[in-house]
């Protein structure tokens, strides 16, 4: 369910190098004036959703101009047939649609095909759709107010997920994290604390970041420009109305992502990210997950790590974890303590909403500041 919120923060961070392209101006020369808006449509496949999908771009409120910018990557079913017949009725009711693609056997995916229809559109603002996904009415509209407000920030909102059970965990953590924790806990293994599908921001500001990854299947794009875009000091920053009808269902191209891809670039992001200002920190888990985190880390990381907390009276009673395949002699042994004992800041790999409210009990009785004192990781 969607629940009332307050606007994201920024937050500023150095900046890194990274390799960019332009894609700060079109590529179609002056064929016709900037928009204000493009909705960017990267489509693969998508027949069984996009009329659902192009009716509410249709659909939209927004009284300013606006385009929309599709690109094919190399789909293989009745996906351009659905697009040139809703060419039509967009553009009589005034919304410029701008076609691209290839014919090539294979897709290049996801990242590749955002980009090219960001290049081949003229909006100041780019608003994110995904085909299989569906928005509503007031959807751009709300999220250009918001953009304007905050031109260096990723614009969200709030969603509606279809099949309602399908994910139910996800997503309230979605539609409920409060402004600060959209900063915080992007270190979780959901991802970007605002989902890609509902991102709206400034051309101008993706520019600055760079394009998205090209790397194709099993890339996770999406948080991989999150984390760069939190490099360069960018913002988050949720409209805290349902906007967009989320679809979950077998052949979305986020299911071709592995866990273990997802997994190195989180601990890596907070290896640079968070870690650099504790001197020591302590794991809050110390059973399978907490144990993969600290061998995940970095030796340099790792060093830090003074202790692992736990509820559970048989891992405390071991009285410490031994890491076998660590090269030190002798082999570090960390203590493992009630987490009572032990001292902030934690890093916990903890899952929420799975023990029934005993876990969150636990952590607001030490009356804690999540981002300062403790960081979520799972």
């Amino acid at each position: 369910m969607c629940g009332d919120g307050q606007s994201g923060r920024k937050i500023t961070l150095d900046q890194a190098k990274v390799k960019t392209v332009d894609l700060g101006s079109p590529s179609r020369g002056s064929v016709s004036p900037p928009q204000p808006g493009s909705i960017i449509l990267p489509v693969y496949n998508a027949e069984p959703w996009l009329d659902e999908c192009l009716m509410s771009v249709l659909q939209q409120d927004f009284e300013g101009s606006m385009e929309l910018s599709v690109f094919n990557d190399a789909s293989k079913d009745k996906s351009m047939t659905i697009i040139e017949k809703w060419k039509a009725k967009l553009e009589d009711s005034g919304i410029l649609v701008v076609i691209g693609g290839h014919d090539s056997p294979s897709p290049r995916g996801v990242g590749y095909s955002k980009n090219q229809a960001i290049a081949q559109s003229s909006g100041s603002y780019l608003c994110f759709l995904d085909s299989d996904d569906v928005m509503m009415p007031q959807r751009v509209r709300l999220q250009l107010e918001a953009a304007a407000q905050h031109p260096t920030s990723i614009i969200g909102c709030q969603v509606r997920r279809d099949p309602p059970n399908s994910t139910e965990r996800y997503t309230r953590w979605i539609n409920q994290l409060t402004p600060e924790q959209l900063l915080t806990q992007v270190f979780t293994s959901n991802g970007p604390t605002v989902i890609q599908p509902a991102w709206l921001c400034a051309r101008a500001w993706l520019a600055h970041v760079g394009p998205f990854d090209e790397g194709g299947q099993g890339v996770p794009e999406d948080l991989l420009f999150f984390y760069e875009h939190l490099r360069r000091g960018g913002g988050v920053v949720r409209v805290d109305q349902c906007l967009l009808l989320y679809r979950y269902h077998p052949g979305a191209a986020t299911h071709s992502v592995l866990e273990t891809t997802i997994w190195t670039h989180r601990v890596r992001f907070l290896e640079e990210w968070a870690l650099p200002r504790w001197a020591t920190f302590t794991i809050w888990n110390a059973g399978k997950q907490g144990r993969r985190l600290y061998r995940s880390l970095t030796a340099g990381a790792r060093s830090k790590v003074v202790a692992f907390c736990d509820v559970d009276e048989n891992k405390i009673r071991k009285g410490f974890y031994c890491h076998e395949d660590s090269q030190e002699r002798p082999k570090p042994r960390i203590p493992i303590l009630h987490f009572r004992a032990a001292r902030p800041p934690f890093v916990i790999c903890v899952k929420l909403d799975l023990t029934g409210g005993a876990f969150e009990d636990n952590l607001r009785s030490l009356h804690l500041q999540e981002g300062r004192d403790f960081l979520h990781f799972s």
